[in-house]
């Protein structure tokens, strides 16, 4: 017997190809341009996406038929804050540097808008286990194009990958380095992250052509 229904998977699948919260909704640019010229950043934030709108759905699935309609979005507003403090003070004690980058960025979580729209969207409508999986699937979505445009920023603008050096030593002139090649210092600087983002959507549409929208 499967673990979850088709109706349940596609909740994770979509938002990983045909409905990625970045790429087709469009949702979220602002942290993919901000925190991804690194890529321990851009995990730590996916991460920690993945915990706020995990737990978050499920929180406002939980109470939602006690939320006064009136106050939804200020209950909304202090569920992912308190959420968002418990990521921000475990930063702080287990990746103190980290938690210094990633200070206002992480702050920044709660006007997410990835995350408030699943939670008016669909934790509002859902019960807990859907909700969660619908958190689970927009927060991958999210994580994965973080990752991908951190990676080839910091690959291809420091010649590092996680700090550690991958194409060898620009000073002493080894690995690439020794042919000539010389890191691209455009690709650490946040346009950069909108042109990786667009080679990205330009793939997505030109494997499903079902996703490219009509002049």
């Amino acid at each position: 017997m499967a673990l979850l229904s088709k109706k349940d998977a596609n909740l994770i699948k979509d938002p990983l190809a045909d409905n990625n919260p970045i790429t087709i909704q469009v949702l979220g640019i602002c942290s993919a341009l901000a925190i991804t010229a690194e890529l321990k950043a851009s995990v730590v934030m996916a991460i920690s996406v993945l915990f706020v709108m995990g737990v978050g759905n499920v929180v406002i699935s939980l109470i939602r038929n006690i939320i006064p309609s009136k106050i939804r979005i200020i209950v909304q507003l202090v569920v992912v804050a308190a959420l968002v403090i418990i990521v921000d003070q475990v930063l702080k004690a287990f990746a103190y540097d980290l938690s210094k980058t990633l200070s206002v960025f992480i702050g920044l979580i709660i006007t997410n808008c990835i995350i408030m729209g699943r939670f008016e969207a669909f934790a509002l409508g859902n019960g807990p286990r859907r909700a969660f999986l619908d958190g689970i699937g927009n927060a991958l979505g999210y994580g994965v194009i973080l990752v991908i445009v951190g990676f080839f920023r910091e690959l291809l603008g420091s010649g590092t990958l996680f700090g550690m050096k991958v194409l060898g030593d620009p000073i002493a002139k080894t690995g690439l380095y020794s042919i000539g090649y010389e890191n691209n210092g455009f690709m650490i600087i946040p346009p950069a992250a909108l042109i990786v983002v667009g080679i990205i959507i330009w793939v997505q549409r030109s494997r499903n052509r079902a996703l490219i929208e009509e002049a």
